[in-house]
């Protein structure tokens, strides 16, 4: 019998949905929610009982895209993660659930939180 190839992509989905099934965001908690692709990296927090995104940032926006043309993943990471916590704390928001969104905590997912927790941010 062939073995399976196992794509990366539907992994990464597992481990999400694994993730967000022990996660439990709140109105007073909301959840922080991290997406990278290969050029961006995308961070929301969303508010899970109305559905409703309450703050983002990204890379995209054009903001930071100037900002960060020539600079590395990682630090842009950290410029993300420091504009999405004083976004939130703008909002009244100081504490927040983190998913990593099935992704592992480690390069630019790590710098992302390690900034907004910098910025005040905490979970």
């Amino acid at each position: 019998m062939p073995k399976l190839a196992i794509n990366p992509w539907h992994m990464r989905r597992v481990r999400h949905e694994r993730v967000r099934r022990s996660m439990t965001a709140s109105p007073d908690r909301p959840r922080l929610c991290v997406f990278r692709s290969l050029r961006h990296i995308y961070a929301q927090v969303i508010d899970d009982t109305r559905g409703n995104t309450l703050v983002s940032a990204s890379t995209a926006e054009p903001e930071l895209r100037e900002r960060l043309s020539k600079s590395k993943k990682i630090e842009a990471a950290r410029a993300v993660g420091q504009l999405v916590a004083q976004r939130s704390k703008e909002k009244g928001l100081t504490q927040v659930a983190f998913d990593r969104g099935g992704y592992k905590y480690h390069g630019r997912v790590k710098a992302l939180a390690d900034a907004a927790r910098e910025v005040g941010l905490q979970f």
